[in-house]
């Protein structure tokens, strides 16, 4: 029944085209899940029409960012009794503790990364802890940009192939991505650290 369901999301998405992409997105990261879905619909989609590469990608990306958006809302207004009566306590203070420590990298990791690792309770501590619209929307938008621009990639420069390679590697390359993404941020952190004591 839910493989069905699936297929049939994955067919009218495709029939939509960038619309279905963002549909498709969308509940995945909201109130359904659609393991994977989304990144070989949009590596599917990329190797048919290359020339619609950042369409596809940016429709991904805004549909998850509107997902993910809707049950942070539901998650600040409910507050921490919402989310603990839904998780195990272990996993809501851990989730917590995360967020203290590290802020919106705490949502920007788990967004890069595709399932089985967890997400959507990150996405609602972000919600409990009380994080910052503006500062929410950005660590989605680059999470979730980062990991689907990428894959829109692979798709231009690999066609068809790129889907193969994801079906096998999607879990390498997430953390790859992640680590040249900590390894830019350092480098950044370095430089601005090494301007100031020039100066």
């Amino acid at each position: 029944m839910i493989r069905r369901f699936v297929a049939w999301v994955q067919g009218f998405a495709l029939a939509l085209g960038a619309p279905g992409l963002f549909l498709v997105s969308f509940l995945d990261s909201s109130f359904l899940s659609l393991p994977e879905v989304t990144d070989l619909l949009l590596v599917w989609m990329v190797t048919q029409h290359p020339y619609r590469m950042v369409l596809y990608a940016t429709m991904s990306t805004a549909g998850s960012i509107a997902g993910c958006y809707a049950i942070y809302f539901i998650a600040r207004k409910g507050g921490e009794a919402f989310v603990r009566r839904r998780f195990h306590e272990r996993h809501v203070d851990r989730s917590l503790d995360l967020f203290q420590r590290y802020g919106a990298w705490a949502l920007i990791v788990p967004a890069l990364l595709p399932p089985p690792a967890p997400f959507k309770i990150f996405v609602l501590m972000a919600g409990v802890a009380g994080m910052s619209s503006t500062r929410f929307i950005v660590a989605i938008a680059v999470g979730r940009g980062a990991r689907y621009f990428a894959e829109a990639l692979l798709a231009l420069w690999y066609g068809r192939a790129a889907i193969v390679f994801l079906n096998e590697n999607l879990r390498p390359v997430a953390w790859g991505i992640t680590l040249l993404m900590g390894a830019g941020v350092l480098y950044w952190l370095w430089r601005v650290k090494r301007r100031k004591s020039v100066i």
